[in-house]
């Protein structure tokens, strides 16, 4: 079965747009906002009683309620948005930074719960689960061979914090059942997935989101690299679809002198807003980078505009998604919840990088897709700007508004990876189950390796990027990737490494080769 991959990287833009929504919803301003009595609230309430007490089937009127809810808003903006409970639980706990559990990455293979690699220093790792573990049962519950969804599942995981839950494991490097009591734990949800060192002198910071522990996580990470040298920095904010933008803001802080606008909103009263940086800045005078992509929005885009508006740093990759709104949330008694647009932001220079919404929210959401076709991707001159929404930063420099950041040193799509729909590929949840099944197989191939001999035997063996080739076949994708073979071997290696060595040494493998790095240094 052959798949057509031609629309593969609109797909996946799709599904970021989703992680930018949810970002856009958490750019939250403390408060709630309550609707004021009058005739058209009343005329809502007795038609929802009327159909309630006379319609004549039994219906569900919360369903009503929810669908009207839902029209409102999508008459509004596209980030005024309504949170259905279950969505807004998992969304609260993604933007908290942490959850009770057990502290494990798993896998569904074949019908069973498959340790990919337990949390350093969590509390499956402390009771000695292993990556390759499987969880037979917990407690009594039998987790196995029944295809759980995934919310049935994390129920038998998590818990109460300091609860017990005994776990049955079969190990199969032992080929044997055994019996582990793990006591549930705070397990951190990590907003920077790496610090480190790029070269002796040059630090490295990815943000995946803003999270309401993004700025602790960020100036330890920054800590840590000071004292191992690091007397410039490059933050990564690619991918980066927002959340709390007050995270943002303290972290603009810690790179802008004091008293220089970081960024200010208004209302539709006209009431403006400013914040400005501190004194408290650990980082006002090194060389900074920020690196975007075209799906990087909301709160990124606030700190990335804070930074080039005040001419503190350079800004590399493509242009950004374009959110510029501010939300405040009302929630409800059901635990569902409203996110309303209340307000605009604008950066130092008082640019607006809102794109248009007036054609509706599938195209606003879609409209990366537009940037593939026009070619903006590839090209910086295919980037259209309005001279009408041109912007000066404090020492000369042209910026425009009017749709996202635009990038001063651009790194087209093209160039940075080859082929990007092998490197959206190669991004994908298929790429962690392939290598964990290669490791399943054979995880005594790399016992006692250490990292230097590892990445000798990955750069010289071609067996796991035939067998990738084969398994992608095997999962219904006929896709040739002889042309991008470097590309392929070089994420292959780099997730064999995250899950034999950790995250960081993922990080090495790729960022190695990374065009954006590379053009921080030209």
């Amino acid at each position: 079965m052959k798949t057509n991959v031609k629309y593969l990287p609109i797909l996946i833009g799709a599904t970021l747009a989703l992680g930018i929504l949810i970002g856009g919803w958490l750019n939250a301003v403390n408060g709630n906002h309550f609707l004021v009595e009058n005739s058209s609230k009343t005329k809502i309430n007795k038609l929802i009683d009327f159909i309630d007490n006379e319609y004549v089937d039994n219906i569900n009127t919360d369903s009503i309620v929810n669908i009207t809810v839902d029209n409102i808003l999508s008459h509004l903006d596209p980030h005024s948005v309504y949170i259905s409970p279950s969505e807004q639980i998992q969304v609260a706990e993604s933007m908290k930074g942490d959850f009770v559990g057990i502290g494990v990455n798993f896998y569904m293979y074949k019908d069973s719960v498959a340790i990919i690699r337990p949390i350093e220093n969590g509390p499956s790792a402390k009771a000695g689960i292993q990556a390759g573990d499987r969880i037979l049962y917990a407690d009594k519950t039998k987790l196995f061979g029944r295809k759980l969804p995934s919310d049935s599942l994390f129920s038998k995981l998590k818990g109460e914090q300091g609860s017990v839950v005994e776990l049955t494991i079969y190990r199969k490097s032992a080929d044997k059942k055994i019996k582990l009591k793990i006591k549930r734990g705070v397990i951190p949800l990590k907003s920077v997935d790496v610090a480190v060192l790029l070269n002796d002198s040059t630090g490295y910071i990815k943000i995946n989101r803003f999270a309401e522990t993004t700025f602790e996580e960020f100036t330890n990470g920054l800590s840590k690299l000071k004292k191992e040298g690091a007397r410039a920095l490059v933050i990564d904010l690619r991918d980066n679809g927002g959340g709390y933008m007050e995270e943002a803001i303290d972290i603009a802080d810690e790179l802008l002198k004091d008293k220089q606008l970081i960024v200010f909103t208004k209302n539709k009263k006209g009431k403006i807003q400013k914040t400005f940086a501190t004194k408290k800045g650990a980082f006002e005078t090194g060389k900074v980078f920020v690196l975007l992509s075209e799906n990087s929005a909301s709160a990124s885009e606030i700190l990335a505009g804070a930074i080039q508006d005040n001419d503190r740093g350079t800004i590399v990759g493509r242009r950004s998604f374009g959110k510029g709104l501010v939300q405040r949330e009302m929630d409800f008694d059901d635990g569902s919840a409203v996110r309303l647009t209340v307000a605009r932001y604008y950066t130092p220079t008082g640019r607006s990088i809102q794109k248009p919404y007036i054609k509706g929210n599938e195209e606003y959401f879609n409209e990366s897709e537009k940037r593939f076709e026009n070619g903006e991707l590839y090209e910086k001159d295919s980037i259209k700007v309005a001279d009408s929404l041109k912007f000066k930063t404090p020492k000369g420099k042209i910026v425009y508004g009017g749709g996202g950041i635009v990038p001063d040193i651009f790194v087209p799509l093209e160039i940075e990876h080859g082929n990007e729909n092998t490197v959206y590929l190669m991004k994908s949840g298929i790429v962690v189950n392939f290598v964990f099944e290669q490791l399943d197989k054979s995880r005594i191939t790399f016992k006692g390796l250490s990292f230097i001999q590892f990445k000798d035997k990955m750069d010289t063996t071609d067996v796991y990027f035939n067998t990738f080739q084969k398994f992608l076949l095997k999962n219904g994708l006929d896709i040739n990737l002889s042309k991008n073979k470097a590309i392929v071997k070089r994420y292959l290696a780099a997730e064999f490494a995250r899950q034999l060595y950790g995250e960081s040494k993922y990080y090495e493998i790729i960022l190695k080769e990374d065009a954006m790095v590379k053009a921080v240094f030209k």
